[in-house]
């Protein structure tokens, strides 16, 4: 039996994050957000049980981050478009969240109830993100490391926890119950498990959520 330890991280609070705007692959942190991706930082061991790779979204804010991890553990850091936020429609991108079109659009894409397909224009819709989480769980169970980190963002890391948790089944319906249910804070940690097994079925688990130290 052999265990993998990933610590998904999102990243820190942005500029854009304090005033609601809605963003695309652009968005430096705040001065609260790099306080928050340090104090994270020091989380992590750096002897025994230290991580063995840093893995990030190539958007400005992930970089951040995890630049800012991985100097305080001297550790260098690899990028991949698998942990990317969401794809937001461009009509929104930009725009404060509380403006009318902004929440009738938000609210037709994050409807509970709508059909797995549904697409409002050019967004990432809820089966494009479920098969990115799904190749993400593949990579990681191929990558060598037993401890990981990867940094990411709030809607992606949703997503993957809620795959590793549900598998295939997942629907839209319950991957937007579970996103409502369960918010996750600015440079919070995730630490989730892959084990694998000779007699049974290899498996994922959730081990802690939401975790600010």
């Amino acid at each position: 039996m052999a265990t993998k330890l990933i610590y998904f991280v999102r990243h820190g609070e942005t500029l854009n994050n304090a005033k609601n705007i809605r963003q695309g692959p652009e968005g430096k942190l705040s001065e609260k957000g790099r306080i928050q991706a340090l104090e994270t930082a020091k989380r992590f061991p750096k002897e025994k049980g230290r991580p063995q790779a840093i893995i990030a979204s190539p958007y400005e804010r992930t970089r951040e981050t995890a630049l800012i991890i991985g100097k305080e553990l001297g550790m260098n850091v690899e990028y991949s478009d698998l942990l990317k936020e969401r794809r937001n429609p461009s009509e929104i991108v930009g725009h404060e969240g509380g403006e009318r079109e902004v929440r009738k659009i938000v609210d037709y894409i994050d409807n509970s109830f709508h059909d797995d397909n549904v697409r409002y224009s050019d967004e990432e819709n809820f089966t494009d993100l479920k098969e990115r989480a799904k190749n993400l769980l593949e990579y990681i169970i191929d990558r060598p490391e037993e401890r990981m980190i990867m940094v990411t963002h709030g809607i992606f890391l949703k997503m993957a926890v809620s795959y590793m948790l549900r598998g295939d089944s997942l629907s839209a319906s319950e991957y937007n119950n579970l996103s409502y249910l369960n918010p996750v804070s600015n440079a919070s940690m995730a630490i989730c498990s892959y084990t694998t097994h000779l007699l049974k079925k290899n498996e994922w688990k959730l081990l802690v959520w939401n975790d600010l130290g």
